[in-house]
């Protein structure tokens, strides 16, 4: 399976005319997008396919899955807050592809939080599982039971002058043949594209 994911950087990002030739070009079978506008729900009008919007409480921005194939719904799960007043409140979106679920999410920028959020994710999780998109984690990103797959080249520029690498992908039960970050395009966040298969 080929597997994409994006933050997209909402407004002033990437809109879904980029997302479409993303999507030309690389043919995946599963796209998970961050920071997703309702804009993104035009997706299917420009290259067919199935695709389903969570947006986070209170905001204009979600997760959002895209796939050629018939998806079923999404699960939604809120994730644990932090403390901090005005801090955004996260969901996981839940994709069940053939025999995997995958993890979209747009973790907190707190690194215990992230970390107590992935911890709650794999909770959710049974069988071969891939938690996969924005972690805005800093240093080793560690679940038990998990594997670290995503590439190892910084995914995010802050400023024009930081590089992290904050797109990951976190797997069980699921062997990765290859893994890149793509160009960026208009977002601050490169596309990060895997190779999975069931192992």
């Amino acid at each position: 399976m080929k597997i994409i994911s994006w933050n997209l950087l909402r407004l002033i990002g990437a809109a879904v005319e980029d997302v479409a030739l993303l999507v030309q070009e690389y043919q995946p079978d599963l796209l998970l997008l961050q920071e997703a506008t309702k804009e993104m729900e035009h997706l299917p009008n420009l290259v067919g396919g199935h695709f389903y919007r969570d947006p986070l409480p209170r905001r204009i921005h979600g997760l959002a899955a895209w796939s050629p194939r018939h998806l079923h719904p999404p699960k939604t799960i809120h994730l644990p807050k932090s403390p901090v007043p005005m801090n955004i409140p996260r969901i996981a979106q839940l994709v069940r592809l053939g025999d995997v679920t995958f993890a979209n999410v747009h973790l907190s920028h707190g690194q215990v939080r992230n970390r107590l959020q992935l911890t709650y994710i794999a909770r959710a999780l049974d069988g071969p599982a891939a938690v996969i998109g924005d972690y805005n984690a800093w240093g080793p990103t560690v679940l038990h039971g998990f594997r670290d797959v995503g590439p190892r080249e910084a995914t995010h520029v802050q400023r024009n002058l930081l590089h992290f690498r904050l797109d990951r992908c976190l797997v069980r039960g699921l062997t990765c043949a290859s893994a890149r970050a793509l160009k960026k395009g208009k977002s601050d966040h490169r596309p990060i594209m895997l190779e999975l298969a069931v192992a």
